[in-house]
Formats: structure tokens, sequence, C-alpha cells
């Protein structure tokens, strides 16, 4: 049996995360939170739901709120780490799809496909999704069709020997690239498309850039190094 724990990146999420962590819990996982210098209550009621608690004193970004739930999980010795959205856009009982996968295959990083029925999701994020996912698997060489999703199944190993620079939501790319660099396969899941009027932290243009600086620097390290 794999052992695994969920890690929710969170910052000002009060109204949400209570129920979340419990949904976890209920299917028997632990759960850690890292607030990211949340100015509300989100680290009180998650530490109230049940869940370890790790507090930035300010945000710092989605990055490197998953930097430090990574050094916990190895610290704890787990050999996996379950990664969901702290706004309850990805579903408790879907984390049983991603360990199912995990025992079947060998890949390092199993992530959620929302792209094969994105019913409900804004047309910016499905087009941002679609053209960012597209670009994601031509620099990998793999299929990624869904490479924005934030729910994911991330090894040990994975985690382990990757090196990340980066400190917002182009982690998440950037965790992708890395783990492609190290030989690690990368497949997807289906899983359900679920918003309820929740507003993204993603800022559209900063992100973008980000996004961009990204690429062009995996893409000049790989020709210069050749890897």
């Amino acid at each position: 049996m794999m052992n695994c724990c969920v890690l929710l990146p969170a910052y000002n999420e009060e109204n949400a995360i209570a129920q979340v962590v419990a949904e976890i819990k209920e299917h028997g996982y632990p759960v850690v939170v890292v607030d990211d210098g949340s100015q509300d209550r989100t680290a009180d009621f998650a530490e109230q739901a049940g869940a370890v608690v790790f507090r930035h004193k300010q945000n710092k970004g989605k990055g490197q709120a998953l930097r430090t739930g990574f050094a916990y999980a190895l610290q704890q010795g787990y050999d996996a780490v379950i990664i969901l959205d702290a706004d309850g856009q990805h579903a408790a009982d879907e984390i049983a799809t991603f360990v199912d996968k995990a025992q079947q295959s060998p890949a390092g990083i199993i992530i959620g496909n929302r792209m094969h029925k994105p019913l409900g999701m804004p047309w910016v994020r499905w087009a941002t999704n679609h053209v960012t996912s597209a670009v994601v698997s031509r620099i990998i060489k793999a299929r990624v069709p869904d490479s924005q999703c934030g729910f994911r199944l991330i090894r040990r190993p994975v985690i382990e020997q990757i090196t990340l620079s980066t400190d917002k939501f182009d982690t998440e790319t950037e965790i992708l690239f890395e783990a492609s660099r190290r030989g690690f396969a990368i497949e997807s899941v289906p899983i359900r498309t679920i918003y309820a009027g929740e507003k993204s932290k993603i800022h559209p243009l900063l992100d973008t850039i980000r996004f961009g600086r990204l690429i062009a620097d995996f893409l000049f390290r790989k020709g210069r190094h050749g890897f």
C-alpha cells in the first residue's frame, strides 16, 4: 500500500479549507496545509479540521508553499505527495484514482486531466490550458493534456531529485520540466471539472511572462548542456 499524504497550498481560503480537509481525511489520508501568508483564518480552520499546518508569515507564492510541503513529506518518509487545490475545485473522492494509477504505473508524476470534459471551465482558462499544455507536451516530448492542473501525485524520488527555482504558479510547470529532464514518465488520469465561481489567483499577464521565461530558460539549458 502506497504511503501518501495530501498537500494543500492555501492562501485566503477560510471559506473552503475546513470542508476540503475534512473530506480528504474521510478518505483516510493525512493532510498537510501550507498557509502562504493568508490574511484570514485559513490556518486556524485547517488546524481545527485536523490538518498539519505550516504558516508562512508572508505570501511567498505557490512554489514556495509546495517546497515547504515537500520538505515535510520527505522528512516523514511518505512514498508520494498528492497535491490538491484548497478551494474545493478538486474532489477528494478522486484521490483514489491517482493512487490506483500509481500502483499500476511506474510514472513519476500522475496529473489530472480536466480537458477531456471541461464543462463549466471558463473559456479563458480552457484556452490558456490548451495552449500551455500543447507547448509543454512538445518540449518534454510526452502528452500532457492539462499541464496546468494542480491535482497531481508526485512520487518521492521525483521530489528528491528535481531542483526548483521558481516561486509562483510557474512552479507547477517547472516540476514537469525537471521531472522529464530526470527521465521520469508523466501520465494523466481524467478528473471532473468543478467550478463554483471561485476567483483565480493566477495573474494572466505576469504568469504568462513567467511561463515564457521558464520555457526560454529550460530550452537554453537543454541546448547548452544537452539534457
